[in-house]
């Protein structure tokens, strides 16, 4: 392969993705290589992105460009008996979504290995680690092969990124936010796949959100990124297939890091929101049936709900805090319902100005006043409030009266203000009636015919 400057420049290939022509193979590789050995300036690297992001990438080049972020860093080994069942899951963050810490110990109960490797909150949506690192004594960081001990008396864990893990991601992911290129389909594809590449899954599902609440409002837009993060992992050889969810009104009733683990907790012993668990029984269904432990994904869907009706999902949740540095005592307690979290000092309920039925709670409005309170964070090292959060005492569907508490809300300093009260009442909408679709519309495979597509009800 040429990977010489003598036959490669960088200019060139700037000019040519400028102009919508390919980038070859060796092209490439010699891109990647110099972002992770910083032979190429930032400005060219910018430059390189910005035209990727206006002109696009086939899904040759995308696959290549994700290919050798993938191998930019370490690439996970594991025993060959554990091939077929490595699995995990991606989401395309929303508003109360706490999906990962109920799925993964879910799968380990049903056979899976899960090494899931997750990310922090950033702007409105919240981060799988941040929800986690609420538990006093959680360690998100762990090595290769203490990853490998976990899964191996576990079946799951939760972790984050290593800095020997796509370090070609991390660097390319701070340009792209700098220079208004993360919507780019390419980069997002690379960045997404490249991870869970790196994870050498045997399959992958991705919840990929639309409306209010997410990346993408119009599901005509989430369609196109989920048939490319599909088509994408299925040719790096995942078996990969992505869920199309509504995120309109958050998941569950908690928002928030440390209320959304009670909430999870409650859904890991078969007592959870309904959208919650079916979001959970649907994306665990599904990979069970793609990684060959179960027959159908209906009989998939059973087994996961199973393991949250029976206590083993929970007890491997339980297993999983205590292996990533959690006390013994305190993961019991947590898990046994105990209140062993620290809660925030204020709290104050917010009362409905009109009676009818919840036709909708407006996520983002929601979340965006969370972020004000510090249950979020604007740059990526930026610490975060545990305890800031919202409790819905009433949901879509439901009677209320008027002045009937619908919303509290859980917050230190800054304090609740009234500009954000009124923000959060205009969140509630009320009505005469409610139509309730499904949750997840649709899921997208890729199979040797070509792209399927089929209604998965939530």
């Amino acid at each position: 392969m040429c990977t010489s400057q003598e036959h490669i420049n960088i200019p060139e290939m700037i000019r040519k993705k400028r102009d919508k022509q390919p980038l070859s193979a060796e092209e490439i590789h010699y891109f990647v290589q110099g972002v992770i050995n910083q032979t190429i300036q930032e400005c060219q690297i910018g430059a390189m992105l910005m035209a990727i992001r206006l002109q696009g990438m086939t899904l040759e080049e995308t696959v290549k460009l994700t290919q050798e972020m993938k191998i930019s860093g370490v690439v996970l080994e594991w025993p060959k008996e554990w091939s077929s069942t490595m699995v995990d899951k991606h989401s395309t963050g929303g508003v109360g979504d706490k999906v990962s810490l109920v799925l993964a110990p879910a799968l380990a109960a049903c056979g899976c290995k899960v090494p899931m490797i997750s990310g922090r909150g950033l702007g409105h949506t919240g981060g799988t680690l941040d929800k986690l690192e609420s538990i006093p004594g959680f360690n998100i960081n762990k090595s290769p092969e203490e990853v490998k001990q976990i899964l191996a008396t576990v079946g799951c864990c939760i972790v984050g990124q290593t800095a020997d893990l796509v370090p070609a991601d991390k660097k390319l992911y701070t340009i792209r936010d700098v220079t208004s290129t993360v919507d780019s389909l390419p980069l997002i594809a690379g960045s997404i796949i490249s991870k869970k590449g790196a994870e050498s899954l045997a399959a992958l599902i991705l919840d990929v959100k639309f409306g209010e609440g997410a990346l993408y409002k119009d599901i005509n837009d989430a369609r196109e990124l989920a048939q490319y993060l599909v088509n994408v992992g299925d040719r790096l050889g995942i078996r990969t297939a992505a869920a199309l969810s509504k995120m309109d009104n958050p998941i569950g009733r908690n928002i928030g890091n440390s209320l959304e683990v009670i909430e999870s907790i409650e859904c890991l012993k078969g007592k959870g929101p309904k959208d919650l668990e079916g979001l959970v029984t649907c994306l665990g269904g599904h990979l069970l049936h793609m990684c060959g432990k179960a027959g159908s994904f209906k009989t998939g869907e059973s087994n996961i709900k199973e393991t949250l009706q029976n206590g083993c999902a929970l007890d491997k949740f339980q297993a999983m805090l205590v292996a990533q540095g959690v006390t013994a005592d305190l993961a019991k307690a947590l898990c046994a319902g105990k209140d062993v979290l620290k809660r925030a000092v204020k709290r104050e309920e917010l009362k409905a100005e009109a009676g009818g039925v919840v036709q909708a709670i407006h996520s983002l409005p929601l979340a965006k006043v969370l972020h004000e309170l510090g249950a979020g964070r604007t740059q990526p090292d930026q610490a975060v409030n545990w305890t800031v959060g919202i409790e819905l005492l009433k949901i879509v569907g439901d009677q209320v009266n008027k002045g009937d508490p619908w919303l509290r809300i859980h917050f230190e300093d800054p304090s609740l203000n009234e500009s954000q009260k009124i923000i959060l009442q205009h969140s509630l909408v009320i009505g005469k009636k409610v139509e309730n679709g499904p949750l997840v519309t649709e899921i997208i495979q890729v199979q040797s015919q070509g792209e399927k597509r089929h209604n998965c009800p939530v």
